[in-house]
């Protein structure tokens, strides 16, 4: 009893392959999937662009002046129509202001570092001219009121 088997012949590794079809590298690059995910990132920036804006949202009074150039992110303190105080976006009480900026500056190490207030243009002088008070005793020398630019008519 004897069996004999054959190996199969003309393709040593056993695979079937079809004669006539080969199967070729597609040359083309399919550049669709890469449009839909730049849409999609479009569409995030769009909706979170405005979202980025710096700062407390105050109505600036209106002046004639040049645009302040910064290298760094500058240390701005706020104040709101209701006499909030924020330093950047934190909400601080008016007693905690001057401690608070005296920290910053030993952290940032200069004191000659520029501070710009934003004071909305319903704010009471007497407030914002407190803040800079206070500003002024923790050791800021470069104090600079932001407002927005005046259109020429």
């Amino acid at each position: 009893m004897g069996a004999s088997l054959q190996a199969p012949q003309g393709n040593p590794g056993g695979a079937r392959r079809r004669k006539g079809r080969r199967h070729r590298p597609m040359a083309e690059i399919n550049v669709t999937p890469f449009v839909d995910v730049m849409l999609v990132l479009l569409i995030i920036f769009m909706v979170a662009a405005p979202l980025l804006t710096v700062g407390v949202p105050v109505d600036l009074p209106k002046s004639e002046g040049s645009e302040l150039k910064s290298e760094s992110e500058p240390l701005t303190v706020t104040v709101d129509p209701q006499g909030k105080i924020f330093i950047q976006n934190a909400e601080i009480p008016l007693p905690d202001l001057q401690p608070k900026l005296s920290a910053i500056t030993e952290a940032r190490k200069g004191m000659d570092e520029a501070i710009f207030v934003r004071g909305d243009k319903s704010t009471n002088y007497g407030e914002l001219m407190r803040v800079m008070g206070r500003i002024a005793s923790a050791g800021y020398k470069h104090i600079s009121l932001v407002t927005e630019i005046e259109e020429k008519r």
